[in-house]
């Protein structure tokens, strides 16, 4: 194992509620309409304009592209206010020790999220200087479920995807790293994660000894 690709919303830190939150926000502003539960699993891990498409069809509504772009750039707007207050003390349960076995046996960092703000949220949670690479999702020709940003991470810390392991929450991101050719680690339930080569419920679950063991027998 010589790379570890992280997503970043629901592995490193729980921002992915700010996500749907702000999502909320923007369509009862702008449409007087509440979204329900279910649909935060669908817009999750995907790229903006992805979920706003989702969204929209959820809706039934559909907007010209100009509004289109302005009701995204208003939603990341409201996302980045409410992360305002994030620090390193959001980092998710059993991340910085696993981050700090992974820096010991020289495993090298990227991270392989959808968001636009990943550079942003890493320095809010002072991991800026502890990641090797950050994936551009604006490089990439798909998001997820395409292995596009996997690949590009991969390839930012110079490292072929099978000589990494990819870490995901979501359905779309699991699916992205198998089509990469990396190692999927999942973090979540055997009902929407069972794709993944290594499950475990929770990120407190996530031990460098186990992910190299089932790297290595894989």
């Amino acid at each position: 194992m010589k790379g570890a690709l992280f997503d970043l919303d629901g592995v490193i830190a729980d921002t992915a509620v700010y996500h749907f939150r702000a999502w909320r926000k923007l369509v009862k502003d702008h449409f007087d309409r509440e979204l329900p539960d279910k649909l935060e699993e669908k817009t999750k891990g995907v790229s903006r304009a992805d979920s706003l498409k989702v969204i929209l069809d959820y809706l039934g509504i559909a907007v010209p592209q100009a509004q289109f772009d302005a009701l995204a750039a208003e939603k990341n707007e409201a996302y980045r206010s409410l992360l305002s207050g994030l620090t390193s003390a959001d980092i998710l349960p059993g991340i910085p020790e696993l981050i700090a076995q992974m820096k010991r046996h020289d495993v090298r960092l990227s991270l392989a999220s959808a968001s636009m703000n990943g550079p942003f949220i890493l320095e809010k949670l002072g991991l800026s200087d502890t990641f090797d690479a950050i994936a551009d999702p604006s490089k990439v020709a798909a998001g997820k479920p395409a292995p596009d940003i996997f690949l590009e991470a991969a390839s930012e810390i110079g490292f072929d995807p099978g000589d990494c392991v990819g870490l995901e929450d979501s359905v779309a991101g699991i699916t992205a790293i198998n089509a990469a050719g990396a190692f999927s680690v999942g973090v979540g339930s055997p009902s929407e994660l069972g794709h993944a080569k290594l499950l475990v419920p929770d990120t407190s679950a996530l031990k460098y000894d186990a992910i190299e063991t089932a790297f290595e027998r894989r």
